[in-house]
């Protein structure tokens, strides 16, 4: 309910309740991206583009958060920053061309990839406890060997079977929703 009052403030220009969405998040925002090869003023930058496409985003859609709005706008703020990133690394300058940014292309596949993560987080709930435990340490890159020391597994073999039986299940509910094909499409 809490994070409907923010939402709603965000579309109302709310200056009151958006200088508490300020001091309580751009800080954190700031530090990771100076963690992650940024400067000041990128940090904000970013923290504005993420209000800017949140607002519009719960204008066009009324969504709902299933997170808190802190952890929300920090996740939109991490991946438009590191899209950001991936942009500049693919760039190649040539001083006498001057580069016309699609700014609405970049929020339109920002907003898809958001879209992605909730899809895929809504639907690591409705697999099992088990499954989500192996595949939370096996998406944080944890070796083989130590899924086996932190579960009842008695091989690396059987774990890595697991795993592909989890990512499996995973895979076959993310594209039995119909949410799917669009987000897939979306992204081509």
């Amino acid at each position: 309910m809490k994070d409907i009052f923010f939402l709603k403030a965000l579309v109302e220009e709310d200056k009151r309740v958006l200088l508490t969405i300020y001091k309580n998040n751009l800080p954190k925002v700031k530090s990771f991206v100076l963690k992650n090869n940024g400067n000041m003023e990128d940090a904000e930058d970013i923290f504005q583009k993420a209000l800017l496409q949140i607002s519009m985003r719960y204008k066009k859609e009324k969504f709902t958060i299933t997170t808190s709005f802190d952890g929300y706008l920090f996740t939109v703020c991490k991946n438009l920053w590191r899209r950001e990133l991936n942009k500049h690394k693919n760039r190649v300058t040539n001083s006498e061309i001057v580069e016309l940014a699609n700014e609405d292309r970049e929020n339109s596949l920002a907003l898809v990839e958001q879209k992605r993560q909730e899809l895929f987080i809504e639907k690591m709930k409705e697999i099992s406890e088990n499954c989500r435990q192996i595949l939370f340490m096996f998406f944080a890159k944890t070796s083989y060997a130590e899924i086996v020391a932190a579960t009842e597994y008695n091989s690396e073999t059987v774990v890595r079977q697991r795993v592909f039986k989890c990512k499996k299940k995973l895979t076959e509910i993310i594209k039995a929703d119909k949410r799917y094909n669009s987000l897939r499409e979306a992204w081509a």
